[in-house]
């Protein structure tokens, strides 16, 4: 008895820490939700104690069922990978046939009233019906859950669930839970928040299959005190279960269940132990993996090189959908792999004639923001544009711009078709373009070195840029756009009507760039030309950074191997520009600069200086001695090739 009433007073507990029990209390604070929802209640006798005489107490359970509240929950439950299935204990009984008959929720339901249910059933009857109602279309599944609401037995089962919680079993617990949470129950209601207080208090006897169902649960319900509470104890248990873990599903299920926010000592356990199970992986767990460790937000490369070897050998094996996750998973984890890369952008590629402009663009994309440059992935799509332009939406235009610019992509011979037939869709959508949508696809075509004239006509109109203008003072990103596009007008002098050859009335402030000049190179740089001929942190037009510039006089340009045709201009010294690049400057894997870097060494060339490109991810790689070579070889080739020529010359000669 003291046992049973202990339970009570730990339920008392649970009920008191839910501060929003009744979800209509909920739906006033949702305004834009609420004029569709409806709560149902039920009455129930949770607290009896006949010993002692207590009163019963009503307790009302209520449940969000709303159509735009199902929608999204709809969407959410029908990606989650995990299944819930009648348990292979229950014994074959007529109860358990004709639930395992029924194809929606409220056949369950409709059995129920033939066939009383015990308190074991309870999870197999959450769980049918939430393996009934997947294999529904949307529409379907939203009509069905509709209805299964309003059922007046579906009340009756989830204060079954909230009576019985306490008695349940480990497993029965963790499938209930996964299942209503799926099926669209409120997470703040009564039998909801029931169910977590009881698996926090029963966790220690939870198997590693329990514990993986309700992993599974929790990663995806939103925050509260309990499902916290329930997080935090996971976490500390795993620390001793670990070794015990020998599925691979299992093991995903509780790394992406633990979350970022768990230690990193953990972390790496579970990583650990996922690496010790590598040789058992499936194609699909491979993909799991990569998502398994973005959720816990760790970069464990030794086991992302393994999941990432095998999809590269078995890529055809995976959907779009997989790969795409893939290659999302990589850009959070800030993992790049070239081998992985190539080999999926070779398989699209490949098969590209089944792939539409939509899933196209979304690698795209993808791969730009991984700084990966897919060249025969590009060469094909930019084919298609060529060939029908007409199918690319605004958006589609837009991102195609913003790829092929930052990747500073060469179409070589099908470059001038490739621009033109961009800039015929451009003009199409010119009067729905916002103006900041214009000025993106324009200065994404000023990195191509490319300026259309009527697009450029409408950018530049008063109004336009009066709306670009007070935008910027809320945004670095527009006034950097702007102030690039008016030196590219400037500076590249295309061949435009006078009118058009800069920005009108441009006065914006653009913040320094936060860099410094690289100490090691300025070092280096001044032990060969010596400390009067260098410059450091030198910042050209507001927005370009120089690391350092070397003024050589004329007699110095000859010790040097150069020419007077090298400064532009034999009154001038050579100004030779010395710039830094990180490997983020770069193309993926490649030597190939990206958009920003080429447009900066363009319009440095037109400002008078001779431009040189330090790599900083070779350079950091030397000894001091090699690296002074090396910067030697770059800013002074003229020698290097004169000093090469010099000993073939002196070299002997054979017969």
């Amino acid at each position: 008895m003291s046992m049973y009433k202990s339970g009570l007073d730990m339920l008392r507990c649970a009920l008191r820490s839910t501060p929003l029990w009744k979800c209509d209390s909920f739906l006033r604070t949702q305004t834009s939700l609420c004029y569709k929802s409806r709560s149902f209640a039920v009455s129930s006798q949770l607290e009896r104690n006949s010993t002692q005489g207590h009163a019963l107490k009503q307790v009302r359970y209520y449940c969000q069922s709303g159509e735009d509240v199902l929608n999204v929950q709809i969407k959410r439950a029908a990606a989650s990978p995990e299944t819930s299935e009648l348990s292979d204990k229950a014994e074959r009984t007529p109860f358990y046939i004709h639930l395992q008959n029924c194809s929606c929720p409220t056949d369950v339901l409709d059995t129920l009233k033939r066939f009383p249910a015990s308190q074991q059933h309870i999870s197999s009857i959450f769980s049918r019906m939430w393996e009934s109602s997947k294999r529904m279309t949307d529409e379907q599944r939203r009509c069905e859950l509709q209805l299964m609401f309003e059922h007046p037995v579906f009340e009756e089962v989830c204060q079954r669930a909230v009576t019985d919680a306490w008695c349940m079993r480990s497993d029965d617990l963790a499938y209930s839970l996964l299942a209503i949470v799926n099926l669209g129950v409120a997470q703040n209601t009564r039998v909801v928040q029931t169910l977590l207080r009881v698996t926090q208090e029963r966790l220690n006897q939870f198997d590693t299959r329990s514990l993986s169902v309700m992993a599974s649960c929790i990663r995806e319900m939103e925050n509260s005190r309990n499902v916290q509470a329930l997080r935090e104890a996971l976490r500390l248990l795993l620390k001793d279960r670990i070794p015990e873990i020998q599925n691979v599903v299992v093991l995903q299920s509780m790394m992406r269940a633990v979350g970022k926010n768990s230690p990193i000592l953990l972390k790496k356990e579970l990583a650990t132990k996922a690496l010790s199970l590598a040789d058992e992986f499936c194609p699909p767990n491979t993909q799991y993996m990569f998502s398994s460790l973005a959720a816990m937000g760790l970069n464990f490369k030794p086991l992302l090189d393994v999941c990432s070897k095998k999809i590269a050998e078995n890529v055809h094996e995976f959907p779009f959908n997989r790969l795409l996750s893939v290659l999302k998973s990589c850009h959070e984890l800030h993992y790049r792999n070239y081998t992985l890369f190539s080999s999926i952008s070779e398989y699209m590629a490949n098969t590209f004639d089944m792939w539409s402009n939509k899933q196209v663009i979304l690698f795209l994309v993808t791969f730009e923001n991984l700084l990966f440059r897919p060249v025969v992935l590009l060469d094909a799509f930019a084919e298609r544009i060529i060939q029908k332009a007409d199918s690319l939406t605004l958006k589609d235009l837009l991102s195609v711009l913003k790829v092929f610019s930052l990747l500073n992509h060469d179409l070589k011979e099908k470059k001038t078709q490739f621009l033109a037939s961009v800039t015929m869709v451009l003009e199409s959508y010119l009067p729905k373009m916002s103006p900041t949508d214009l000025l993106k696809a324009i200065h994404c075509l000023g990195l191509l070195e490319h300026f259309p004239q009527t697009p450029l006509e409408k950018l530049l109109q008063k109004d336009t840029l009066d709306q670009l203008l007070e935008k910027g003072k809320q945004s670095d990103k527009i006034q950097r756009w702007l102030h690039t596009l008016d030196l590219c007008l400037r500076l590249d002098k295309p061949q435009l009507p006078p009118s058009l050859t800069s920005i009108p009335d441009l006065h914006i402030s653009i913040p320094p760039p936060a860099v410094t000049a690289n100490q090691a190179v300025l070092s280096a740089v001044r032990s060969i030309v010596g400390n009067g001929a260098v410059q450091d942190s030198v910042l050209e037009q507001s927005i370009y950074f120089i690391d350092c510039v070397i003024a050589l006089p004329h007699q110095a340009e000859e010790t040097w191997g150069l020419s007077a045709e090298d400064s532009g201009s034999p009154d001038c010294a050579q100004r030779i520009a010395v710039v830094c690049a990180p490997h983020t400057s770069f193309c993926f894997g490649t030597t190939h600069p990206r958009g920003s870097l080429v447009i900066k060494f363009r319009h440095l060339e037109k400002l008078g200086y001779k431009p040189v490109l330090v790599p900083l991810l070779e350079l950091n790689s030397k000894t001091e001695e090699e690296k002074i070579k090396m910067l030697q070889k770059l800013i002074f080739p003229a020698q290097e090739s004169t000093a090469t020529q010099e000993i073939l010359n002196n070299s002997p000669k054979t017969e």
